[in-house]
């Protein structure tokens, strides 16, 4: 029988097997998003919303998945498969990169930050790298619907640049509903929670004053703590 879960919600106590649409605090694996638990192997969160689709143009957050020369296989958590040609390396614009080299400059289950380069009829989807392309190990990866990546940024970047404020993080949200976040391990775990309020309470009005308001409070029990 297929379980359905919700942001938040506690699938397991086994970390190490934490995987895609899921999130560890405090020793406990939790649910990144709506969708069904899928605990064979790793466990996975499958997202139930609708699935993102490229266009021309798009920044996304993908997974190296395979390695099929010259391309490299991406996971851009949409339906249809990108592709990544040896040639658009940027790292590699004066050297040909031989059969069997390919991993040496990304492997699989690397993360990177790309821009969709075209989408053909077919939905063949082709990618190029941004000139800061991978994201290292340090740091999380939080997966919401894309359609709730408006409300995360904000009218006018708002939203987004309060949260890289109070929260003191680095934040990354790309087309594609992917989410990087990176600082230290509490304002990290501030940082997710925000973001899935967000992505939770994104058709709801006052959002913005709210999300204001739970981020000072966070910040003032912080401080009082301290004292």
């Amino acid at each position: 029988m297929y379980k359905v879960v919700v942001p938040g919600d506690f699938i397991s106590d086994e970390v190490n097997r934490a995987g895609e649409g899921t999130y560890v605090d405090e020793g406990k694996v939790y649910a990144m998003h709506y969708g069904i638990v899928n605990d064979k192997g790793e466990i996975k969160v499958v997202a139930l919303s609708g699935k993102y689709v490229p266009t021309n143009g798009d920044i996304v957050i993908g997974k190296i998945v395979e390695i099929s020369f010259p391309y490299w296989i991406v996971d851009i958590a949409s339906p249809y498969e990108a592709r990544l040609h040896n040639s658009e390396f940027a790292g590699t614009r004066r050297d040909k990169i031989e059969f069997g080299d390919m991993n040496k400059y990304l492997d699989l289950g690397d993360l990177i930050v790309a821009k969709v380069l075209n989408v053909d009829a077919l939905m063949r989807v082709n990618l190029t790298l941004r000139d800061e392309f991978k994201i290292g190990d340090r740091g999380r990866l939080i997966e919401i619907s894309h359609t709730k990546v408006p409300r995360v940024i904000g009218r006018s970047g708002s939203m987004i640049k309060m949260l890289k404020e109070k929260c003191n993080c680095f934040v990354f949200v790309a087309k594609n509903g992917r989410i990087w976040i990176k600082g230290r391990d509490a304002d990290m775990n501030l940082a997710l929670e925000v973001v899935l309020m967000i992505s939770n309470e994104a058709h709801t009005s006052g959002l913005t004053d709210r999300v204001a308001h739970f981020l000072d409070s966070f910040k003032k029990n912080r401080e009082g703590d301290r004292e």
